[in-house]
């Protein structure tokens, strides 16, 4: 297929607890679909309550993919999902279904659609005069650094997000332009050429709503035993606050808790804190997205919006 004649697909982006699970469900349940995930917290194993991992009846609806295929002491980059993804679109249409791709981790679908340009790599000096400083004066410092540098990226960040900070000032350093330059810049992707990536977004009319549901969503997954899910992976052995597993939104947190840092209200305010704060950063992402359809995931007919907007983009 040519550049010049390319297959529309189906994205179905939003912030967490806004309906994408349902919403892609029932479009499964009309075409012949295969839903790929673009959730950085999905990919891991043995991480299902923490991260609202579909259910195993919601998960045999639909042949899913990109779920459940790493461990929490493993790594997953951008650069592979876009790979992994590309190569499950060609699969998937080969097979002559319907590709929808799910999920709310935006810098997958920024390096989906616009590919990844050559950032440096990791660099073990940089990184180490990083850390003494993050020692000395704290993440949040170092944020505000990186906000004076590079504000864009500081934008989609916590402040005490050290991981990613951390690899925003050091590209800083090591090339003297801001991440977000250098991301805004793709080279050419031939091998997307032939695919149209539609961004369908799910959005809060009311932003209350949506908090709303994050808080009770947070609050059922602390009943449903997500504290004794925290528990056995820590219980591995070979885990640590510093993989970007358990940097997860809630899994911190609940860490945290356990290693006695914080009480149980405390860890569950900040969890749903946590949380909002990413909806936040989500919506930022998506508001950046001039050609997305918007649906507003606090409609009562949200699920039927979304699946005839999914409709729409394949015919």
């Amino acid at each position: 297929m040519s550049a010049r004649k390319t297959l529309p697909v189906a994205c179905l982006l939003g912030p967490t607890a806004s309906g994408k699970t349902a919403a892609a469900l029932a479009f499964a349940a009309r075409r012949p679909a295969e839903i790929v995930s673009v959730d950085s917290a999905l990919v891991y194993r043995e991480m299902d309550i923490g991260t609202a991992k579909p259910s195993a009846a919601e998960l045999a609806a639909a042949p899913h993919h990109l779920i459940d295929i790493i461990d929490p002491a493993e790594a997953y980059s951008a650069a592979e999902f876009r790979s992994d993804a590309l190569r499950l679109v060609d699969e998937i249409t080969a097979r002559g279904n319907v590709p929808l791709l799910v999920g709310g981790t935006m810098l997958y679908f920024k390096a989906l659609t616009q590919g990844l340009n050559d950032l440096p790599a990791a660099d073990p000096d940089t990184r180490a005069t990083l850390d003494a400083d993050a020692v000395r004066d704290g993440w949040p410092a170092l944020h505000a650094r990186l906000a004076a540098i590079d504000p864009q990226t500081a934008a989609r960040l916590a402040p005490n997000d050290s991981q990613r900070i951390q690899r925003a000032l050091e590209v800083f350093m090591l090339t003297g332009q801001p991440m977000s330059a250098l991301l805004a810049a793709p080279r050419a992707q031939e091998e997307s050429a032939r695919y149209r990536f539609v961004p369908i977004a799910l959005e809060p009319s009311e932003r209350s709503v949506l908090h709303a549901r994050i808080a009770a969503r947070f609050d059922a997954m602390l009943a449903h035993g997500f504290i004794d899910e925290v528990k056995r992976l820590r219980a591995r052995g070979d885990l640590s606050l510093e993989m970007p597993s358990m940097r997860c939104v809630g899994y911190r947190q609940a860490w945290e808790y356990l290693d006695g840092d914080t009480d149980y209200n405390t860890m569950r305010d900040k969890g749903v804190f946590a949380t909002r704060q990413l909806c936040k950063r989500q919506l930022t992402w998506l508001r950046a997205m001039p050609e997305r359809i918007i649906v507003d995931c606090c409609a009562a007919d949200a699920t039927e919006q979304a699946v005839r907007a999914m409709e729409h983009v394949g015919q």
